[in-house]
């Protein structure tokens, strides 16, 4: 068994801080996917992982961090495993809250949003990949430079 992905694109920042910057140390990217035309705002602690306009990430969404699949425990188990953080540079923790849909037919698309410990993503774009996903639902939300390989 290999762990499966919820949720994996490259998304380049388009814009920061939409609303005005509000606490010294995050920010709030905004961020337009290229395989999946996603939109995403993302509260990022930009004090240990800055991102600006014009970077490219990739950001997967997957519901454990052990590299066979099993089920997180929900408790942090210190030792020399791997586990898929390895790979990321730059990984959070949460809960998704709110799952919702707006407009209809070819325009419909739908709405995530999770909480990682009060920093909050929403992903916007295609109902399909919203399928994947349930209220209440822990995830982790993994990042890196696009240019790292």
């Amino acid at each position: 068994m290999v762990v499966e992905y919820l949720f994996q694109d490259i998304f380049r920042v388009v814009g920061l801080d939409p609303d005005g910057k509000k606490f010294d140390k995050v920010t709030r990217i905004e961020a337009k996917s290229e395989q999946f035309d996603m939109y995403m705002q993302l509260d990022v602690n930009t004090d240990i992982y800055p991102l600006h306009e014009g970077d490219k990430f990739m950001m997967v969404l997957a519901s454990t961090l052990n590299l066979d699949g099993t089920p997180d425990t929900g408790y942090f188990t210190p030792g020399g495993r791997k586990s898929l953080a390895d790979e990321f540079e730059y990984v959070m923790n949460g809960k998704l809250y709110r799952i919702s849909e707006e407009g209809s037919g070819a325009n419909l698309k739908a709405d995530i949003y999770v909480s990682f410990g009060g920093l909050l993503m929403m992903l916007k774009g295609d109902p399909s990949i919203a399928a994947k996903f349930e209220l209440d639902q822990r995830l982790f939300i993994l990042m890196r430079k696009a240019d790292r390989q």
